[in-house]
């Protein structure tokens, strides 16, 4: 029997935005989703802010409120972006990053999760109209195109390097659970 790949402990920098200082930390739960037929689930955002005009792709999630817990967080983050109930399998790992412009560290908690149902999703008025989410349905090897497609603006370059490689050490996570039932 082989062993579980171990956790991703990422650590990276924003190359687009020079560095300054920051002045907040923030925790977030990220989902890496998939269904029962291998399909995963992510955010589309079509956006024009601070950050300037792009369309990205991006795993679910968000922030973890006050006094909530990881798990609790992710389970939340999914239903109210893709509104999607889940079992989570594992915690796929960490990425830190930050984000120069709004002067942010970001430590995001992937967890590998599957699709046990569907149902409607509670966005924020901003997620409707300032960020235009919606639901991405990709395969595992389409989801990687569009990372790589969306990495031509400063944006789309700071989560395709933190997303591509979690997305691919969960690619190994689910391979692993599917030889190990």
């Amino acid at each position: 029997m082989n062993t579980k790949p171990a956790e991703l402990h990422l650590s990276l920098q924003d190359n687009e935005w020079a560095f300054t200082h920051t002045t907040h930390d923030r925790q977030i739960a990220r989902g890496i989703v998939v269904d029962t037929e291998g399909n995963f689930y992510f955010v589309r955002a079509d956006r024009d802010d601070d950050f300037g005009k792009a369309i990205i792709i991006e795993t679910a999630g968000g922030g973890v409120e006050s006094g909530e817990d990881l798990a609790t967080a992710i389970v939340r983050e999914l239903q109210e972006e893709l509104g999607v109930d889940v079992t989570v399998l594992c915690k796929v790992g960490v990425v830190e990053d930050y984000y120069n412009l709004i002067h942010r560290h970001n430590i995001n908690n992937y967890f590998l999760c599957k699709v046990v149902g569907f149902g409607e999703k509670h966005l924020t008025a901003d997620e409707i109209d300032r960020w235009h989410l919606s639901t991405l349905k990709l395969s595992y090897d389409d989801a990687v195109l569009e990372y790589q497609k969306r990495a031509t603006t400063p944006l789309g370059r700071l989560v395709c390097n933190r997303e591509l490689p979690i997305l691919k050490h969960a690619k190994l996570m689910l391979d692993w659970y599917k030889s190990n039932p």
